[in-house]
């Protein structure tokens, strides 16, 4: 089992969840009392995407989440560059069937 020591923390983490899960869509939902955040993996041609981890955060936690991400990202990008997030393009099958009953 890893050992992981951060802010004064003995934190163990199993090899198992070690591996992690990949994912490449993250859907977020909340109520008063929390935040959901579903990590899910979509694949071409595939109609379904897969929720592989679920994490439920109190509304403080997320915050601090999302400065934690906001201040990653900054020290990211001033090492390796800047993070282009390509516009999606518009697929010829998208949008209202006109003329079609």
């Amino acid at each position: 089992m890893a050992e992981m020591k951060q802010f004064g923390l003995d934190i163990e983490i199993d090899d198992a969840t070690a591996q992690g899960n990949y994912s490449n869509l993250a859907i977020i939902s909340h109520s008063t009392s929390e935040f959901i955040i579903d990590f899910a993996v979509v694949l071409p041609g595939v109609e379904k995407a897969r929720v592989k981890s679920r994490v439920i955060l109190t509304p403080e936690h997320a915050k601090r989440l999302l400065r934690s991400l906001q201040d990653n990202i900054v020290r990211y990008e001033s090492n390796v560059g800047k993070i282009e997030i390509p516009s999606p393009q518009p697929t010829p099958d998208a949008g209202p069937k006109m003329g079609q009953a």
